[in-house]
């Protein structure tokens, strides 16, 4: 299935609208101007972190970015539309460990995202923390993942969970250095 997506194009179209320049969104956000127009260059989907802060800088809801359909009552997915929903790409090399797929991309107005999210072992050890605003909550399906948190970390393994607020510093990643697999769910504020 064919990625239709286009983060980018949303992100400038709003933008537009606004009649905000990619220089006046990068000292709101908080995103470098370089990022944000290859992220609106882009044909795919960049990580997480950067589109929550363009999307309360832009003042609208991080699903305005992922938002394909527009389902009023329950969203379902099954198991076999995960593998074939879309993924989230990433605007930089240092997080091709990671792979997401959406599983609420067709619910309206939604205030959470949740994702099944694949990490690989990676040979990076120097974590470039992030934040953003809202809170995140992690359950570990398959495997174990590392978390960094402030100056915490956490090792959580299958059937582990964590809830924290994202504001603070974090990175996630594997840990045990073989594969896992995690759900996410993420609230941001609008």
């Amino acid at each position: 299935m064919e990625n239709k997506i286009f983060a980018g194009e949303r992100i400038r179209n709003v933008r537009e609208t606004k009649g905000i320049s990619l220089e006046v969104l990068s000292e709101r956000s908080g995103v470098d101007a370089d990022l944000l127009k290859k992220i609106e260059e882009s044909r795919g989907l960049p990580s997480i972190a950067p589109l929550v802060k363009v999307a309360r800088a832009l003042g609208v809801r991080l699903g305005t970015f992922l938002d394909d359909h527009s389902e009023l009552g329950p969203v379902v997915t099954t198991h076999d539309q995960v593998e074939l929903g879309f993924s989230l790409g990433v605007a930089s090399a240092k997080r091709r460990d990671m792979q997401y797929f959406s599983l609420s991309q067709s619910k309206a107005g939604r205030h959470m995202e949740s994702f099944e999210i694949n990490f690989e072992p990676s040979s990076e050890s120097d974590f470039v923390l992030s934040s953003h605003e809202g809170e995140e909550f992690i359950y570990v399906l398959d495997g174990a993942v590392e978390i960094n948190y402030g100056e915490e970390t956490y090792l959580l393994k299958t059937g582990d969970s964590i809830y924290y607020d994202s504001i603070v510093s974090h990175h996630v990643h594997c840990g045990c250095n073989s594969p896992a697999k995690i759900l996410a769910v993420i609230y941001t504020p609008v």
